[in-house]
């Protein structure tokens, strides 16, 4: 499979870019899975970008830079938030189906968009379609992409592992040719070749036992940049999402930040509020605080869950700004409009991720990397709301002018050669990849999740080189399964993340570790770099 343009990930990203290259490339999109089944697709909130006249793009920047707890790059948030009205009339302009006004109901414009508010944000600002935002924008632009001519779209397909110049040991710089991909239908393995190709593979949040991510979400870009040479940055910030449904059947079932930002109360069992006893801003706090006081409060009182409460508002109201959150939870048993909905912080969103410049390119040469598979120093230390799809459509649309401008640069044919699984058989020992699985993202969960510790740290490391040993020999005796692969590079993000967090001899944003409570002003802009030529084998 040969193609000017590979894009591995089909979310917000890897749309926006493959609907803003020119329709004379051949652009390549792999889908592990369905093609709208990711992250994207199940983001409820919104994207944030200042839009309205009593709104400054100073002030998006301030609460950036605030919630990002001194990481962030301020060149980086400048510039996607300078982009964020932009960025909103492109969705716009492309028929994203956003609420409007009660007064614009049809309005194309931007400035007549209904915006609510979400934790850490100073203003109103977050442009939606109801509560399913991100499913407005995947099938947008899926429609988009279907329609163009020169885009082939490759569902079920999972990319295994990054083809580079130095893979191939090739003395000249580190290229990046393609990937190797197994057909998940078909059970075989193909050579996808390009002269440019992009990680947009989203997060890492199935490294944890509780998720708000769909089960695609392990980390499979991060480990392949990883693997190839890459550098990685602050995956020690993983972000936990407060408000998780609890119930022993809600799978991955969030409930969106705007619940808070509307009005929402959290509630211990017995109907007292909490959040302004740790935070003057109460329920609108960053999430990285406000998901910290929830384990704090579970696990000083010995409870399962706290409880999300907007029944104080009228039915009318919750069913217009909540349709979709109303009718999830009523199918659980809870009716929003009664009664308090129990929650519970889940694993969310990856901040860290593979370093790139400001169009998104790798450390490796004609690889580049975007949307949460990322760090491009927006988030930080804490991600503030609604800024990652921002950040997704800002990022692609850049890559995809980087790509053109460069586009005409020659680079000398390299002859790739097949996969090669002659020494492989088939393996009679599947329940080694469904323990290891399950294995680690419990140690994950209770080691290195909310509230962490040195000791609890050493531990999940210890576990992981072994893991990542009984994972490599299995990876080179046996025939390569979706299973398998995702098992290998969730592992790989594991350790990773457990690398970056023993660096990190502080707390700050979502790291929190007994042994270092406070704040290092020391360590303030340093960012745990991770790289790839000193990792262990």
């Amino acid at each position: 499979m040969q193609h000017d343009v590979l894009i591995i990930g089909s979310g917000a990203a890897g749309l926006s870019l493959a609907v803003s290259l020119p329709d004379t490339m051949s652009v390549a999109v792999l889908s592990k899975d369905e093609l709208q089944e990711g992250s994207t697709y199940y983001a409820q909130g919104g994207i944030s970008a200042v839009i309205d006249e009593s709104d400054t793009i100073e002030s998006h920047i301030s609460d950036t830079l605030i919630a990002g707890a001194g990481l962030c790059d301020k060149e980086a948030v400048e510039h996607v938030v300078s982009n964020g009205g932009e960025a909103i009339q492109w969705l716009l302009d492309k028929g994203v189906p956003f609420t409007r006004n009660s007064d614009a109901p049809n309005s194309d414009k931007a400035s007549d968009l209904h915006l609510t508010r979400e934790g850490g944000h100073s203003n109103r600002r977050v442009a939606h379609a109801d509560d399913a935002s991100g499913k407005a924008i995947e099938t947008t632009l899926l429609a988009q992409v279907k329609a163009k001519t020169n885009i082939t779209l490759f569902e079920h397909h999972i990319a295994i592992d990054l083809i580079t110049t130095r893979r191939l040991g090739m003395t000249r710089e580190n290229r990046c040719l393609g990937t190797y991909v197994l057909n998940r239908k078909k059970k075989n393995v193909s050579t996808f070749s390009a002269k440019y190709t992009i990680l947009a593979t989203g997060g890492a949040s199935k490294v944890y036992l509780y998720t708000s991510n769909p089960d695609g979400a392990s980390g499979d870009g991060i480990a392949m940049g990883w693997r190839a040479g890459c550098r990685v940055a602050n995956m020690e910030f993983m972000q936990f999402h407060p408000t998780c449904l609890y119930h022993p059947h809600a799978k991955s079932n969030l409930i969106t930040e705007a619940v808070r930002g509307e009005g929402g109360r959290l509630l211990l069992p017995d109907g007292t509020r909490f959040m302004q006893n740790y935070d003057p801003r109460g329920e609108l706090a960053p999430r990285d605080i406000v998901a910290r006081t929830i384990d704090h409060e579970m696990k000083r009182l010995g409870i399962d869950s706290v409880f999300l409460d907007i029944s104080h508002k009228p039915k009318d109201f919750i069913l217009k700004h909540f349709p979709n959150v109303f009718e999830t939870c009523y199918s659980f048993g809870y009716d929003m409009s009664k009664q308090p909905v129990p929650v519970v912080p889940a694993a969310h969103y990856t901040c860290g991720g593979i370093m790139v410049d400001s169009n998104g390119h790798t450390d490796v040469n004609n690889l580049y990397a975007i949307g949460e598979t990322s760090f491009t120093g927006l988030h930080g230390a804490n991600r503030l709301a609604s800024n990652s799809l921002l950040e997704c459509i800002v990022y692609g649309k850049a890559c995809a002018e980087d790509i053109e401008k460069n586009f005409d640069t020659p680079f000398p044919e390299v002859d790739i050669p097949s996969w090669d699984a002659s020494r492989v058989t088939d393996s009679d020992e599947r329940v080694v990849i469904n323990h290891n699985w399950d294995e680690v993202r419990r140690f994950m969960w209770d080691y290195v999740g909310i509230v962490r510790t040195s000791k609890r740290l050493a531990r999940a490391r210890n576990r992981i080189e072994l893991l990542l040993k009984e994972i490599d020999e299995y990876y080179v005796n046996f025939n390569i399964t979706a299973d398998l692969i995702e098992l290998r590079n969730l592992a790989e993000v594991a350790r990773l993340i457990i690398r970056s967090a023993q660096e990190r001899k502080e707390s700050r944003g979502l790291h929190y570790t007994l042994d270092f409570p406070d704040t290092n002003p020391e360590l303030d802009q340093v960012n745990s770099i991770l790289d790839p030529i000193r990792r262990p084998h």
